[in-house]
């Protein structure tokens, strides 16, 4: 278990090297937000298209799992869910806190950290847990927010949802990596070179990103945020794991999504609450508590699925 929390200990120190950056302010919010925008418009875009562009889909696909993780995440997701509306809350701050509970940082994190933890082999299970993530709780998210506050109609939720997917860089990343992995067409080696060399910041750029805007979060609602967070880092992994033995999952794959759930509450939660006007206080308290522990919980978790 020590050698697997030192392995993690340098992603967590990269990050803790933004947050200083970020809190003494010698690196604004707004570099922080143009460094973001460069690591999921362009980096981990030319990452995640090299990745799949050398897998088949026969390769990465598994109805099996993909079963099991909507089936583990969306049980938290409604655990949450019940929760919020026990305490009487609206339908859009159930949502966002539904989406604290249930859905973490697989994307900056999850993908460089887990694909050296756990092998190359990794990324086929990584990214149909990140794919159900951005297709599935993206989408619901905005059909609960916009539906319970505009009373929308379905032709323009739908349309909403779908320009909302088709300008994710990681979906359109992935979905065009594979149709070029389909074709079979071999990558150029000047292109591949490109990808590798733009590809290869995206790991210490979407670390130093995650720190630095953690600086710029405030930890209110502390009672909530530790909710949310025991959801995230606990619950998650803990009914992922539990779907995964009900499905009959390839062993290593489950523990490669497994070790997924464990990862803390996404960014880009954050900035849908933003987006809507959605309870951000708690959602970045929330945040910043689930990364802040995830140092131990993910070490544990990674070491647990190691050993299975």
């Amino acid at each position: 278990m020590l050698a697997i929390f030192l392995k993690t200990l340098p992603f967590f120190a990269v990050i803790a090297i933004g947050y200083v950056a970020g809190r003494t302010r010698f690196f604004t919010e707004e570099a922080t937000a143009y460094l973001t925008k460069f690591v999921f418009y362009f980096a981990l875009s030319a990452m995640l298209f090299r990745f799949s562009a050398n897998l088949s889909l026969a390769e990465v696909w598994d109805t099996r799992l993909v079963v099991a993780y909507l089936w583990g995440t969306a049980f938290v997701y409604g655990i949450a869910t019940a929760v919020g509306f026990l305490r009487r809350l609206d339908v859009a701050t159930t949502a966002i806190e539904a989406q604290c509970a249930a859905i973490g940082n697989v994307g900056f994190l999850g993908i460089p950290m887990l694909t050296l933890l756990l092998g190359a082999q990794a990324i086929g299970p990584i990214m149909l847990a990140l794919a159900v993530d951005l297709i599935v709780f993206s989408s619901l998210i905005v059909i609960l927010v916009t539906g319970s506050r505009d009373g929308a109609s379905g032709g323009l939720l739908l349309r909403t949802v779908g320009l909302g997917l088709l300008k994710n860089p990681m979906i359109v990343a992935i979905g065009l990596g594979l149709i070029w992995s389909a074709f079979s067409i071999p990558i150029p080696t000047p292109m591949n070179d490109f990808l590798a060399i733009l590809g290869g910041a995206a790991t210490p750029g979407a670390l130093f990103a995650i720190g630095a805007s953690l600086a710029s979060k405030s930890a209110e609602r502390i009672s909530i945020a530790g909710w949310l967070s025991f959801c995230k880092l606990v619950l998650h992994p803990l009914f992922v794991g539990f779907a995964m033995v009900l499905f009959a999952v390839d062993p290593y794959k489950a523990g490669v999504v497994v070790a997924a759930a464990a990862l803390p509450v996404a960014g880009n939660v954050y900035m849908l609450a933003q987006h809507y006007g959605v309870a951000p206080q708690r959602v970045s308290a929330a945040i910043l508590i689930s990364t802040a522990i995830s140092i131990v919980t993910v070490s544990l978790v990674v070491g647990w699925v190691s050993t299975v």
